[in-house]
């Protein structure tokens, strides 16, 4: 038996809370480690509600479908249609806006938000040959990729793919790529760290904003639930990534557009006192990059972390951002 209040307004905590989540491998296990850690704090049963988004069966490269929330909606629409209970997302993938209705219930503790490389014959980044063709679907990585490569004397050919992680390192297996490049997070969470040939230090590649970090999301009505979701926030995650967001809004910007950044928190001894928050603007060719970065007090409040990311972007356009960004809304 359990003493948890009923949630959502059920009466019978025996009745499955429904999660719904996108079919992927990745989308699923990243769900159910979420699921058992629900199932903790509710005492109640989950259950998964598979959703197939718009990102998932269309084969377009993301920067011509829009990016922006095409993972996310039939999930969104599912829930307030009262079809699932909540949502699991992949952080980075969630538009900046909130939707009237929804509330983010919960960010919990971010995994590793490096990119990292899967490349042939065990080879890292530095070690690719001269003109090496370097798998990813993103903007993003290819403009650092690219002005890396350029501000280091290398030769690499930056080739856009789509798929899932099968698909994309099954590039690599069959000799098509020299390598690929994917979420550090994603390949944990599949228990697939070990095919990883090099990290990609974050001086290198900023990753997007939130990449590494989960969302959770439930209707604005369910208030009990809400309040066990939040259960599982992690206040230093959120703070992060509502920074990281926060920059990205402002530079009104989508989720595909070639955006980096990074909040990390400083610390003197054992104490942690600064939020650093960096950010990088590039073409996707790597010939024009704006990076900068900011430094502040730990923001005790969700407006203070935004406003921090408000301030590095008014910082990067004042640098000529906007005329790398190719889905600027003007």
């Amino acid at each position: 038996m359990t003493d948890n209040p009923p949630l959502g307004g059920e009466t019978d905590t025996s009745t499955p809370l429904r999660l719904g989540t996108r079919r992927s491998k990745l989308a699923m296990a990243q769900s159910g480690m979420v699921a058992d850690a629900v199932r903790e704090v509710t005492g109640r049963p989950v259950e998964l509600v598979e959703i197939t988004t718009y990102g998932d069966v269309s084969r377009e490269q993301l920067a011509q479908i829009g990016g922006t929330g095409v993972f996310v909606a039939a999930l969104r629409e599912a829930l307030l249609r009262g079809e699932v209970d909540f949502a699991v997302h992949s952080l980075k993938d969630l538009p900046t806006t909130q939707p009237e209705g929804l509330v983010l219930a919960a960010v919990p503790p971010r995994e590793d938000p490096r990119d990292a490389l899967v490349a042939r014959d065990g080879l890292t980044f530095e070690q690719l040959p001269r003109g090496a063709r370097i798998g990813t679907g993103s903007p993003r990585r290819m403009a650092q990729l690219n002005a890396y490569a350029r501000s280091h004397g290398l030769e690499i050919e930056a080739v856009a793919i789509r798929g899932n992680v099968d698909t994309r390192i099954g590039f690599v297996r069959s000799g098509e790529l020299d390598a690929v490049v994917l979420a550090a997070a994603g390949l944990s969470r599949l228990g697939r760290s070990d095919e990883v040939t090099d990290f990609l230090p974050v001086d290198t590649v900023l990753p997007a904003p939130g990449q590494g970090a989960l969302a959770i999301e439930c209707a604005a009505t369910s208030a009990d639930l809400a309040a066990a979701l939040a259960e599982l926030d992690d206040p230093y995650t959120r703070i992060a990534v509502t920074a990281e967001r926060a920059l990205l809004n402002a530079l009104e910007a989508g989720c595909s557009a070639p955006v980096g950044a990074l909040a990390d928190l400083l610390a003197d001894g054992q104490v942690v006192n600064e939020l650093r928050l960096r950010g990088v603007v590039g073409s996707t060719d790597g010939t024009s990059l704006v990076q900068l970065s900011i430094t502040g007090p730990v923001p005790t409040s969700h407006d203070d972390a935004a406003a921090l990311g408000r301030e590095l972007a008014a910082e990067m356009l004042a640098k000529g951002a906007a005329g790398l960004m190719g889905e600027r809304a003007l």
